[in-house]
C-alpha cells in the first residue's frame, strides 16, 4: 500500500472499544490539559485576532469558538481554538530522533469536527489518539527542521486524519482527505527561529483549518492528487527528499504513540522544561539571594539548536522568542523561582537583571545528553556564585515528562489555574467533570459550550 492507503486503512480500523483503558486514561489527561492551555491563551493578542476572524464568517454547519462562544465556519473555529491551545507553549509535546512537535494542536480540528458530526465522547477520544499516532510516526520516520521544514507540516496530515474519521470518511474519501491536506499546505520551518513572531503559535492553527477544510472537500467527493507520498512531484521528493516506511501503527500488540507524549509543567519549549526544573533545584540549594557568577548547562544538541542556537535568543524581543529561549527562562526561574506566563511580558522581556544574568548563561551540548535522546532530554547544570561554590542540579525527565508524569491531581491542578482567568470554580468543575468522564457523553461538542465564558455551572 501506498502511504495514505495505509493511514486512511488504519484510520478507519482504530476503535474505541480496542483502546486499552491506560490509552483512554491518557487521551482524556492530554484533551483536557489542551483545553486548559485554550482557556489561559484565549486573552492573547494572536488569539484575539484569529477571533475577530472567525467572526466575519457564518456557517450553516457552524462550529464553536471557545471563550466567546461565537459561531462560525468549521475549519474557523478549528483556526481560533487551535491558536488558544498555542499560544502559551503550554501544550504538550512529543520528541524523537526525527521531528519533534506538540500533536495536541490537532486536538483543534478533532473538536470542530465532533461538534459539526454530532460524534460523542468515544469518537472524540478515538480520533484524539489517531491524530497522535499519526503524528509521531511520521515524526519518527523523517527529521525535517534540516530541511527547511515545520514540524506543523506533519500536524496537518494528523489533523485530517482526525477530521476525516470523525466526519465519517471511509476508504477512498479518508485517502482524498489526506491528498488534499498534504498537497497543499508545506510549512516553512523560519516559523521557529530567528526573531520568532506571532505565527509560532498560529502555524499548527492554520494546519488544522487545512486540514478541517480538506476534510470537508472530500466529504464532498472532491479529488486530491496521489500518490502524494510517492509521487514524482510529492512529499517524499519535495520535502522529505528519501522515502520512508511507517514503523507498524499502534494496537494488535504495538504501542500507541500518545503513551510516549509528555506534560509540560512550565509555559515554554518543551527542550528547555528539564533546563528550568534545574534551575530551580540549583536556586533551592543556593538560596535565593545566592549572588550568581555564572550558570553552567550541558545538554542534548538539539536543545541547544533551538534553545540557544542563534543571536535573538539571547536578546529575545518578544513573547514567542523569550519562550524558546533557554537562557532568557533560566536567568527568569533563577530571579523570581518561577516561570509562568506574566514573565514574558515588557516588564520581563526589558528588566536590566533578566538581561545581564542571561548574559553569564552558558550553553553546551554533550555526547552524553546526545545518546540519551529522545527518550531523555538530560540536563546537567551547576551555579557558580560569587563566593567560589559550585552548585548541581541533574535532571532527566522533568515533572511531565512521559517517564516521570505528572498525576491527574497535578494536571487538574494546571487546568484549574488556566481556566480561572475564564471560568468560575464551578463551571471549571462541571467542564473537568465531563473531560474525566468524557466517553459517557453522547455528544462531544458540548464540550466546547462548557468551555465557553458564562456557561452554565450545573448539570
Amino acid at each position: 500500500m501506498t502511504i495514505v492507503e495505509q493511514l486512511a486503512d488504519y484510520a478507519a480500523g482504530l476503535r474505541y472499544e480496542d483502546l486499552p483503558p491506560e490509552v483512554v486514561r491518557q487521551a482524556k489527561r492530554l484533551i483536557a490539559d489542551s483545553i486548559g492551555c485554550a482557556l489561559g491563551g484565549h486573552a492573547s493578542e494572536p488569539a484575539t485576532i484569529a477571533q475577530d476572524m472567525a467572526a466575519t464568517v457564518t456557517s450553516t454547519r457552524p462550529a464553536t469558538v471557545m471563550v466567546t462562544g461565537r459561531r462560525t465556519s468549521p475549519d474557523l473555529a478549528a483556526f481560533a481554538n487551535g491558536v488558544m491551545i498555542r499560544f502559551l507553549d503550554f501544550n504538550d509535546g512529543y520528541t524523537s530522533t526525527g521531528e519533534s512537535g506538540h500533536p495536541s494542536d490537532s486536538i483543534a480540528a478533532a473538536l470542530a469536527a465532533a461538534e459539526i458530526a454530532g460524534r460523542s465522547g468515544k469518537d472524540l477520544i478515538a480520533a484524539t489518539v489517531l491524530a497522535y499516532e499519526v503524528f509521531c510516526r511520521i515524526c519518527d520516520a523523517a527529521d525535517l527542521k534540516p530541511l527547511g521544514w515545520d514540524h506543523v507540516t506533519v500536524g496537518g496530515i494528523a489533523s485530517a486524519a482526525a477530521a476525516a474519521k470523525l466526519l465519517g470518511l471511509e476508504g477512498r474519501r479518508l485517502a482524498e482527505a489526506l491528498n488534499l491536506a498534504i498537497a497543499p499546505n508545506i510549512a516553512l520551518y523560519q516559523t521557529r527561529i530567528g526573531h520568532v513572531s506571532m505565527w509560532k503559535g498560529c502555524a499548527y492553527a492554520n494546519a488544522s483549518r487545512n486540514a478541517l477544510f480538506a476534510a470537508l472537500l472530500a466529504e464532498r467527493g472532491m479529488t486530491g492528487p496521489a500518490p502524494i507520498f510517492e509521487g514524482v512531484g510529492g512529499y517524499f521528493k519535495a520535502v522529505t527528499r528519501a522515502p520512508f516506511a511507517l514503523e507498524a501503527l499502534g494496537g494488535r500488540g504495538h504501542p500507541y504513540k500518545i503513551m510516549e507524549c509528555s506534560i509540560k509543567r512550565f509555559p515554554l519549549g518543551q527542550y528547555s522544561q528539564t533546563v528550568v526544573e534545574a534551575a530551580l533545584e540549583a536556586r533551592a540549594r543556593a538560596g535565593p539571594d545566592a549572588a550568581i557568577e555564572e550558570v553552567r548547562i550541558e545538554t542534548c544538541s538539539t536543545a541547544v539548536r533551538l534553545m540557544a542556537g542563534d543571536p535573538d535568543k539571547w536578546e529575545p524581543e518578544t513573547r514567542e522568542t523569550a519562550d524558546h529561549s533557554m537562557p532568557y527562562t533560566v536567568a527568569v526561574a533563577l530571579i523570581h523561582g518561577e516561570v509562568a506566563d506574566h514573565h514574558f511580558g515588557n516588564e520581563y522581556l526589558r528588566d536590566p537583571d533578566i538581561r545581564a544574568l542571561a548574559r553569564r548563561v552558558k550553553v553546551a551540548a554533550t555526547a552524553e545528553a546526545d545518546s540519551r535522546m529522545p527518550e531523555a532530554m538530560l540536563c546537567r547544570l551547576a551555579l557558580l556564585t560569587k563566593r567560589g561554590e559550585s552548585i548541581p542540579a541533574t535532571v532527566e525527565y522533568h515533572r511531565g515528562h512521559w517517564k516521570n508524569p505528572m498525576s491527574d491531581g497535578e494536571v487538574e491542578a494546571k487546568f484549574r489555574r488556566l481556566a480561572a482567568t475564564v471560568l468560575p470554580s464551578s463551571s471549571a468543575d462541571r467542564l473537568l467533570e465531563t473531560l474525566w468522564h468524557l466517553e459517557s457523553e453522547d455528544n462531544a461538542g458540548a464540550l466546547i459550550g462548557l468551555a465557553v465564558a458564562g456557561a452554565p455551572t450545573g448539570r
